[in-house]
């Protein structure tokens, strides 16, 4: 079900390559939002448009704006360039992308020819939040390592919905992106995960790739019922495909909900029966009272049997935070309010970072 209401556009806040943010007028409100314009054309000043009020309307949290169905000014578009992949399948914003392994593209060859990551690393986060402290350590490192990011389709579908992502990339922290499933927007389009992993490797030619869904994360209380447990899916693939599997625990004793608290029963789940190989999951150097939690939880599940545990210390992160002149949060909550959470996304990067190092041309 949607919520519509018409309105008109009276100021354009921000305008990027794809999204622009608005101040619409909607039965004499003024409410903030997003266009995207692969989607609907461009916006200006008195466009009448189509609103799908539905997030604001349940005070949702990440994507609880605003967004532009129509135009009343866009009547009229014709398709432009290559491809004939759709994404958004069978939605009235069913959108043409030239993907990287269908026929059409130049790249074609390289997935029919791919046999191996060949020990590629690849760190998987749950959160998009994760995305942040994960690549400014690692270019803070060495500015020169490539590192690929990969968004899949577990929360937001547009790239561009990302502030993160938009200033990641224009600050070369970020060298190419790719979007996977229905996720659009990316330097890099592919079908699902493991021709996503594929690219990162034969097309962005990076040293590392980063993968986590975009900004909303879906969640219910109930064991499965989450989009992050694709992380569990991600590593089997990178795994499958002969890479080398990093994963980030989601960590924090600043969270008040139970279920969330020490590791969340997120990555518990995942790491306990989703993730079916063998992984590297990297803890941060905690507390004694702190890391006993953590590891009975990680006992109880048989999760230290299952995988590789590794304390790492990720302490570099605020030197690469204040390096490169960023904030993170998660949940609303920043470093000073939870360290921990950072720390592992952090102490992943360095894992990684050895990795490469250590590992042979």
């Amino acid at each position: 079900m949607i919520s519509m209401k018409k309105g008109r556009v009276i100021k354009i806040l921000e305008k990027l390559k794809k999204k622009t943010k608005l101040i619409v007028s909607i039965d004499g409100e003024e409410a903030l939002a997003i266009n995207y314009s692969d989607l609907t054309g461009e916006a200006k000043i008195n466009d009448m448009v189509i609103i799908n009020t539905t997030a604001v309307e349940l005070k949702l949290g990440t994507g609880g704006c605003h967004f532009v169905i129509s135009n009343f000014n866009n009547t009229h578009q014709e398709l432009q360039g290559k491809g004939h992949i759709m994404k958004l399948r069978y939605t009235p914003l069913q959108l043409k992308v030239l993907a990287a392994e269908e026929q059409q593209s130049p790249y074609h060859y390289l997935f029919n020819e791919f046999t191996s990551l060949n020990g590629l690393p690849v760190i998987a986060g749950i959160l998009h939040s994760m995305l942040t402290p994960i690549v400014s350590t690692l270019k803070y490192i060495n500015s020169n390592i490539k590192i690929a990011y990969i968004m899949t389709d577990g929360a937001a579908l547009p790239l561009s919905f990302s502030d993160t992502v938009d200033y990641l990339r224009n600050n070369d922290l970020i060298d190419t992106t790719i979007t996977t499933g229905h996720a659009f927007g990316g330097d890099i389009e592919t079908i699902n995960i493991y021709n996503g992993l594929v690219a990162a490797k034969e097309i962005a030619k990076c040293d590392i790739a980063v993968v986590t869904m975009g900004p909303g994360i879906v969640g219910t209380g109930t064991p499965y019922g989450f989009s992050g447990i694709e992380q569990g899916l991600v590593l089997n693939a990178v795994t499958d495909l002969g890479g080398f599997s990093i994963g980030v625990p989601r960590i924090s004793f600043s969270d008040n909900r139970v279920r969330h608290y020490g590791m969340s029963h997120h990555s518990l789940t995942i790491f306990s029966k989703i993730c079916k190989t063998k992984c590297n999951i990297i803890l941060p150097l905690l507390p004694k009272k702190e890391k006993k939690i953590i590891y009975n939880q990680i006992e109880d599940l048989n999760i230290i049997e299952k995988h590789n545990i590794i304390e790492i210390d990720g302490s570099i992160l605020l030197d690469a935070l204040k390096h490169f002149n960023l904030n993170v949060k998660t949940m609303g909550r920043d470093y000073d309010a939870d360290p921990f959470y950072f720390l592992a996304c952090s102490a992943a990067a360095m894992y990684g970072f050895n990795y490469l190092i250590a590992s042979p041309k």
